[in-house]
């Protein structure tokens, strides 16, 4: 990968490439796998190897995803994610009507897409083994805060995930897979009124 640092997108050409449904899928499982072919990525989502293919190029053309070395045969090109990961904020795009539209669309794309992921584990959640049953969670919690405080939360909430997504990168290089899987961890930090 490029770099371990977060991407943080700016501009709105690269956010308008991951405006789209399979593209934000495509992007996910790629940061699952690490490094797949469009044939694998295909498999994944249940789409042909030639619309996975175009969308893939349409990332890989914004820098969001860039070719792995290869592996196997080399008749197959692998793709890899060009980040360790990437984000978005409003504060970026809410200079002109068209970005904060494109912002908003994407970010409530993203949110759906989380959801869909949290629902399909309720509703598998009976074939997980108990300690996974156990150790899964989900959790509101309701505070007071000041804008800045707000900012400085999500920051120290990203630095603890970034602390556990290293280590369980590291084990997985270092051969540790035993009892391991993929875990998606969601937040969302975001003022309301009653």
């Amino acid at each position: 990968m490029a770099t371990e640092e977060n991407r943080r997108i700016k501009d709105l050409d690269t956010l308008k490439a991951l405006a789209h449904p399979l593209r934000m899928k495509l992007y996910r499982a790629l940061k699952v796998a690490d490094a797949a072919t469009a044939s694998q990525l295909a498999d994944q989502v249940d789409e042909a190897v030639s619309l996975v293919s175009y969308h893939l190029r349409k990332l890989a053309t914004h820098g969001l995803i860039e070719e792995a070395p290869a592996r196997g045969d080399a008749r197959e090109r692998w793709w890899q994610p060009a980040d360790e990961s990437i984000s978005t904020r409003d504060e970026d795009f809410r200079d002109a009507p068209e970005r904060a539209a494109v912002h908003s669309a994407v970010s409530r794309m993203h949110v759906r897409q989380q959801n869909e992921m949290y629902e399909s584990f309720l509703d598998t959640q009976s074939a997980w083994p108990g300690d996974w049953r156990n150790a899964a969670y989900s959790s509101e919690f309701l505070l007071s805060l000041t804008a800045e405080e707000l900012r400085r939360l999500g920051d120290e909430i990203n630095e603890v995930v970034t602390k556990w997504r290293v280590h369980g990168k590291a084990a997985r290089e270092a051969g540790d897979v035993e009892g391991r899987e993929n875990v998606a961890v969601h937040t969302y930090g975001f003022p309301f009124r009653t």
